[in-house]
């Protein structure tokens, strides 16, 4: 198996205010118009939008399920203020800060918020690995 994921799917309730949140809000590139999902092209990975419910079902597991998911997606930027920037763009976005942005254990400067289907993203600036 090459060491790499080609695409992220999140489940979500409703596709069209997570369109609207990820492509309008906070200005993700949006790959072509197909019916009943939404491609995001990002750099190195993909993310995709899908009916939560359909999605459990293409993967034959019960959708039902809440709380934290066990996993949270990361966006990297190069600096505090670009942290500081960016946690402020989703919020306006319709984002729900989870964590404000301070610094870190291990070094570094991060923040949290949760998108409209509760996803965590953490914001983080990592001095000691361009993830950028």
């Amino acid at each position: 198996m090459k060491p790499k994921i080609s695409l992220i799917t999140l489940g979500v309730s409703d596709l069209e205010r997570s369109r609207r949140f990820y492509c309008e809000g906070l200005g993700l590139p949006r790959h072509g118009d197909h019916e009943g999902v939404v491609f995001l092209e990002l750099q190195g990975t993909w993310l995709s939008l899908y009916p939560r419910e359909e999605l459990a079902q293409d993967a034959e597991v019960a959708p039902e399920g809440a709380g934290f998911p066990g996993f949270t997606l990361a966006h990297n930027v190069p600096s505090r203020e670009a942290v500081d920037a960016t946690l402020a763009e989703a919020e306006r976005a319709g984002a729900r800060i989870v964590k404000p942005a301070r610094e870190v254990f291990w070094g570094g400067y991060s923040g949290y918020f949760a998108d409209p289907d509760g996803y965590l993203w953490e914001v983080a600036h990592n001095p000691f690995m361009d993830l950028t």
